[in-house]
């Protein structure tokens, strides 16, 4: 690699890892490194292992910070994306974290901070499943559901905070309590806990006995892989609530379709992952079902193509139009 070439650098700042790709101008992915993150270690001490993480992933390639164009990093939590400020971060007690600051100082050149959904469907729009759409909507169910969506090239966003809380449209009027502390949203009857703990209840029932001996009542036990397992091994009752999840966010995506308009709606995150054709033809059934007669058949509900680099490469693919102010 030539010493003056340009890279840019992508950073998922995930909840329980983090993971630094280097990428080429073309957004080729040079090299990446990656490493758990610590519950409750400190701001700066976190500050330090994102740092090294950072160089680490450059010196893999052999390359240096004088390199770097710009670095982008997705964040799980709100965020002040104007000033690059975590507001909270969940599992590692950030509070009023200014990322973008000291990034900025570290490494001597700009960097954006984005909400990582935000930045993973910037990844799909601009590499992935959702290339060349007008408008992609993002839907990522997993522990949560995320949302993002991207309009005609540039992420949807508040005046200073991120928007499209996929997961907290109420579906129900005084539903199940949902984590945000209001009922009835998406994410409490769709998430993967939501689902884990119906299917929890089905197995102590007798009603899934493939999930009863295999994971038992414990929800940290019970993955999207092994929900996934379950239906594979005959379980037909987590099949039916995995189903009836699915098709819960086919209906807000529906919702979304009328207010949107998008032409691709991407799916990913860890269920969809783990069970792709299901989650994509219940959302697809259950969208068409409820988008108003002249929305039906403008657009397609896919899955992700791009997997555990999105985020990063979204999140370096947003930098770059930030600094250059055009999209790859």
């Amino acid at each position: 690699m030539a010493a003056t070439e340009k890279l840019w650098l992508g950073f998922d700042l995930g909840g329980t890892k983090m993971c630094a790709y280097v990428f080429d101008s073309a957004f080729k992915v040079l090299g990446f490194q990656k490493r758990k993150t610590k519950a409750q270690e400190g701001m700066e001490a976190s500050f330090q292992r994102l740092f090294q993480t950072i160089r680490e992933a450059l010196d893999s390639v052999g390359a240096s910070p004088k390199q770097l164009a710009g670095i982008g990093v997705g964040c799980p939590g709100p965020l002040d994306h104007v000033r690059g400020i975590l507001l909270s971060t969940p599992n590692m007690g950030w509070v009023n974290a200014p990322l973008k600051k000291v990034l900025e100082a570290e490494f001597k050149c700009p960097a954006a901070i984005l909400n990582d959904v935000d930045a993973g469907i910037y990844g799909e729009y601009s590499f992935g499943a959702g290339k060349n759409g007008r408008c992609v909507l993002g839907v990522f169910p997993g522990t949560g559901i995320g949302g993002g969506c991207v309009y005609q090239g540039a992420i949807i966003m508040g005046a200073t905070s991120s928007v499209m809380e996929f997961g907290h449209q109420q579906m129900i009027a005084d539903g199940p309590l949902c984590g945000c502390g209001r009922r009835g949203c998406l994410e409490a009857m769709a998430s993967r806990l939501a689902i884990a703990a119906a299917a929890a209840a089905a197995a102590q029932r007798g009603a899934a006995p493939w999930l009863l001996k295999n994971a038992g009542a414990d929800l940290a036990a019970i993955r999207s892989s092994t929900l996934a397992d379950a239906i594979k091994n005959g379980d037909h009752a987590v099949e039916v609530i995995t189903r009836q999840a699915a098709q819960w966010i086919g209906v807000a995506v529906g919702n979304a379709v009328n207010l949107l308009g998008p032409d691709i709606v991407v799916l990913g995150g860890g269920l969809v992952e783990a069970m792709p054709t299901l989650f994509r033809n219940e959302v697809a059934k259950a969208a068409a079902a409820r988008v108003m007669p002249g929305f039906v058949g403008t657009f397609k509900v896919v899955t992700a193509k791009l997997g555990d680099r999105a985020t990063a490469q979204g999140a370096a693919a947003w930098a770059c139009k930030q600094v250059l102010g055009e999209s790859r």
